[in-house]
């Protein structure tokens, strides 16, 4: 699993290199050069020749799907650039991840990957990958799934009607489709010569593939897309997720069809249905119970509270009625007007030891005195039940793939006008960001900028009662 893991993060993290590597680069920085200066950074030779020899060691036994190596570069240092900016933007605006975010990020990966964080470490550096560079890393791609977050929240909206129109169109009940994109771009304001240029090169592509050529290979080769070293695979997608302007084609499509190209507002667009399946049916389990709670505070000890929920527990057990001593003792003003009543809920609605609590109890039973952070407390299982939720959670899938379309569609355009309003020089194109005088006056002097060692993108409930 741990060797399954490192490979993973590779693929994502396609920027670290082992540290031989890395040592072989230090052993030439003399002969270093800028090859893109972004704002006030630059990228230096040596680490897009980091990333591009760790996509190398991935398709080391597949290297024919790959482009040729200045292609590959080109690719690379675009995705490089685009992360540099991701990151800039995010920091200019206020966007911090502190330490113990960062180490609660690394846990929850190395738990998804079966490892403690000693045993993901040890893979890691056995590999030749640095610690230091893996969670500087991960701090990163926080800060970029947190500047998506903020642009989602401040320019996103769904509204129930755009809600009822995509319930109202079935196009939920189709279930989920994993598909691959091929991106020919065709940049703002480009000439009739450009777009025709872009227009053969798909049609190209397109009858390379009908003549045997691999889709993700040809998807590596030659898409501008940012999945495009992934082989194009956007991954698993509800129908509605899929952007709407490939949406009607991907429904009349079938698992292994290729689609003819497609214009849309960034280029030419090519897919691949790789596979679908039917959305099931979503049955929860659901808890009733009922609580009393006792708070701990500067004015009321930890032992004075458990001493007065034991007292509160003998009365009930006595025969005193739950729900009155509940109006008249329980510190939890959500419930205690109720009777302590916390009504239906999910297993892990209410945080971790709720939960424990909960599946040690049988219906009708009566817990020992437990403690949260809020303070201690005593609950009652009332019952459970199985629930269908498929109405609520169809509805629910509804409005995140309303949002997610729109994210996709307005960060892309986001992205594209971050990108050209901002100071780019990218050295093996030959190419800079146009600008007007004033800017290009106050463009950086490379021998003066900082550099900021460029890193990859990794691998993006209700509160206790009280």
């Amino acid at each position: 699993m741990i060797k399954a893991f490192a490979a993973l993060f590779l693929a994502a993290a396609s920027f670290l290199v082992p540290l031989s590597a890395r040592a072989q680069a230090l052993g030439s920085e003399p002969l270093d050069k800028v090859v893109a200066i972004v704002e006030e950074e630059v990228i230096l030779q040596s680490e897009l020749d980091r990333a591009v020899g760790a996509i190398l060691q991935q398709f080391a036994n597949r290297s024919t799907e790959l482009p040729p190596r200045e292609v590959l570069e080109r690719q690379m240092l675009e995705r490089m650039i685009i992360q540099k900016l991701q990151i800039q933007r995010a920091e200019t605006t206020g966007i911090r991840v502190s330490d113990t975010e960062l180490d609660q990020a690394v846990q929850r990966l190395a738990q998804q990957n079966g490892a403690t964080l000693d045993q993901l470490r040890a893979s890691l550096e056995r590999d030749g990958y640095s610690w230091e560079e893996f969670r500087k890393t991960m701090r990163d791609e926080l800060l970029t799934q947190r500047l998506r977050q903020r642009f989602v929240q401040s320019r996103i909206n769904v509204t129930d009607t755009e809600i009822d129109i995509v319930l109202a169109s079935e196009s939920l009940k189709r279930g989920e489709v994993r598909i691959s994109h091929i991106l020919v771009s065709v940049p703002d304001g480009a000439s009739a010569a450009d777009i025709q240029t872009a227009r053969e090169k798909i049609e190209r592509i397109r009858r390379e593939i009908d003549g045997g050529l691999d889709f993700n290979a040809a998807a590596i080769r030659y898409s501008d897309g940012q999945q495009a070293l992934e082989g194009g695979d956007l991954g698993w997608r509800r129908y509605d997720e899929v952007p709407s302007i490939f949406a009607d084609m991907v429904a009349g499509m079938e698992t292994g069809q290729v689609s003819q190209p497609l214009r849309g507002p960034s280029g030419f667009h090519m897919l691949k249905l790789v596979d679908k399946r039917e959305q099931s049916q979503e049955i929860v389990d659901q808890y009733n119970a009922r609580h009393i709670m006792v708070r701990t505070s500067e004015l009321v000890s930890s032992e004075e509270a458990l001493a007065s929920i034991r007292n509160i527990r003998d009365r009930i057990v006595s025969g005193e009625d739950f729900a009155t001593l509940a109006k008249e003792f329980s510190e939890d003003k959500t419930s205690s007007n109720q009777g302590g009543d916390m009504g239906w809920f999910q297993i892990g609605d209410y945080g971790t030891r709720v939960a424990q609590v909960l599946e040690s109890l049988s219906d009708k039973q009566l817990s020992e005195p437990f403690q949260t952070e809020a303070g201690w407390h005593i609950l009652e299982r009332l019952g459970t039940r199985a629930l269908d939720r498929t109405s609520e959670a169809v509805r629910e899938q509804a409005s995140e793939i309303i949002r997610n379309r729109k994210a996709e569609e307005e960060f892309e355009a986001y992205m594209r006008q971050m990108r050209a309003e901002s100071y780019v020089e990218n050295r093996l194109t030959g190419k800079a960001t146009e600008m007007n005088e004033t800017a290009a006056e106050n463009a950086p002097d490379p021998d003066k900028v900082r550099n900021t060692p460029t890193q990859p993108r990794a691998v993006d409930q209700k509160e206790p009662p009280g």
